[in-house]
C-alpha cells in the first residue's frame, strides 16, 4: 500500500511539474501575492487564542469572539470583546494590542498587565466540564430510579457502565489492590475529562485543550498531589535511606529517586499526553495545507490533490478518535500504577492500622 501510494504520488507530481514551471515567469513578473503560511497557520490552530475562527469568505469571517478581562495597575480594569484588535489583529484598542495571536501586551512599555481574559481554551474547558456533568448527573439519576440496576441498562448508561467497569478492573484493581475504591472517583473524573477535551477539539474550529501544555501541566500536578499523599512512611524511609545499599551507593541514589517522584513521574504524564495530541493536529493540519500548498503551483495541482488530502484527513480523524480514548486511559493507567507505588513495599493489601497519609 506504500509503494502504491508513493508511486500515484510521485507520477502526480511529475504531470504537473510541468505547468508549474510555466507559471513560474508569469508569477515572477506579477506583484507577488500573500502566500500561505501553513506553519503559522497550525501553530495558531495548536494554541489557545481570543475567538473560534471557523471560516473567512472574502471579507467576511465566521468567528466567535471572546471577552478580554486585563488589569493594570496604572490603568485599572479593561473588559471589552477581542473584535476591537480586529481579525488580523493589527488594532489598538485601549492602550493595548495584540501580540502574535495568543497574547495580549500593553503599547507603552512602562504598563504592567495581568490577563484573566476567557479565552477559547478556557471557554471549551467549562462547555466540555458542563456537558460531562450533566450526563454523569443523568446517568445517576437513571439509577436512582432502578435503571440499570434491577433492569438492564440501555443508550448512553450502558456505553458509561462498560467504560467504568472497565476503569474499574483493569486500572483500579489491578494496580491498587484493595485500596482501589477509594481512588476510583480521582481516576474516572480523570479518564473522563481528558476524554472529552480530546474529543471536543476534534470539532473544526474548535481548540485543541487536550493538547495545551498548561492543561496536562495541571493535570500532571494534581496527580503528583494525589500521588505524594497517598504515600506511606515505610515509603519514604526506603526512598531517603534505603537499607542494605552501601553509603556511596546511597548518595547517588537518593537524589535519583527523589528526581523521579517530583520531577520524572509527573513530567512522564504532562509531556506523553500533550505531544500525543498535539501532534495528531499538526498531522490532520498537515494534510489540509497540502491543498493550499499545490494550490499556489498550480490551481489544477491543488484541485487534484484535494480528494488525496480529504481521504487522509478523514482516516486521520478515526485514528485521532481511537487516540484519544487511549491516551486518556494511558494518563489514567500510570497514574494509578504511580499511586500504587506509594503504597508500602510491594503489597497493595496492607493492614487497616497501616494508614496512608491520604
Amino acid at each position: 500500500m506504500k509503494s502504491l501510494l508513493v508511486a500515484v504520488f510521485s507520477l502526480f507530481l511529475l504531470s504537473f511539474s510541468q505547468s508549474a514551471f510555466s507559471q513560474k515567469n508569469h508569477e515572477e513578473s506579477q506583484k507577488e501575492e500573500e502566500k500561505f503560511d501553513p506553519t503559522t497557520a497550525i501553530l495558531n490552530h495548536v494554541q489557545d487564542a481570543y475567538e473560534f475562527h471557523f471560516f473567512s469568505l472574502g471579507d467576511f469571517h465566521a468567528s466567535i469572539y471572546l471577552p478580554v478581562i486585563l488589569y493594570s495597575p496604572q490603568r485599572g480594569l479593561s473588559i471589552f470583546s477581542s473584535k476591537r484588535f480586529g481579525h488580523d489583529h493589527d488594532q489598538e484598542y485601549a492602550g493595548y494590542k495584540m501580540q502574535g495571536a495568543n497574547a495580549i501586551v500593553p503599547v507603552d512599555e512602562d504598563v504592567t498587565v495581568y490577563d484573566f481574559s476567557l479565552t477559547r481554551n478556557v471557554i471549551q474547558t467549562l462547555i466540555a466540564l458542563a456537558l460531562f456533568t450533566i450526563v454523569m448527573i443523568k446517568i445517576g439519576n437513571k439509577y436512582k430510579k432502578g435503571h440499570g440496576v434491577v433492569s438492564a441498562p440501555s443508550g448512553a448508561q450502558n456505553f458509561m457502565e462498560l467504560i467504568i467497569i472497565f476503569i474499574r478492573d483493569n486500572v483500579g484493581k489491578t494496580n491498587l489492590g484493595s485500596r482501589w475504591e477509594r481512588y476510583m472517583p480521582y481516576l474516572l473524573t480523570v479518564f473522563f475529562f481528558i476524554l472529552i477535551n480530546a474529543l471536543f477539539g476534534m470539532i473544526p474550529g474548535a481548540a485543541n485543550v487536550a493538547g495545551n501544555i498548561a492543561f496536562t501541566l495541571v493535570l500532571g500536578l494534581i496527580a503528583l498531589v494525589v500521588i505524594l499523599c497517598s504515600t506511606t512512611s515505610h515509603f519514604w524511609k526506603h526512598v531517603l535511606w534505603p537499607p542494605d545499599v552501601p553509603f556511596l551507593v546511597k548518595v547517588i541514589l537518593v537524589p535519583v529517586e527523589l528526581f523521579g517522584i517530583f520531577v520524572i513521574k509527573p513530567g512522564a504524564l504532562i509531556i506523553r499526553l500533550f505531544a500525543n495530541m498535539v501532534a495528531g493536529h499538526i498531522v490532520i493540519l498537515a494534510f489540509i495545507s497540502l491543498i493550499f500548498i499545490f494550490g499556489a503551483m498550480s490551481t489544477v495541482a491543488g484541485a487534484g490533490f484535494s480528494p488525496f488530502s480529504v481521504i487522509f484527513v478523514v482516516f486521520d480523524y478515526f485514528i485521532e478518535i481511537l487516540v484519544a480514548f487511549i491516551q486518556a486511559f494511558i494518563f489514567t493507567v500510570l497514574t494509578a500504577i504511580f499511586i500504587g507505588q506509594g503504597f508500602e513495599g510491594s503489597d497493595h493489601d496492607v493492614p487497616q492500622n497501616d494508614h496512608a497519609f491520604l
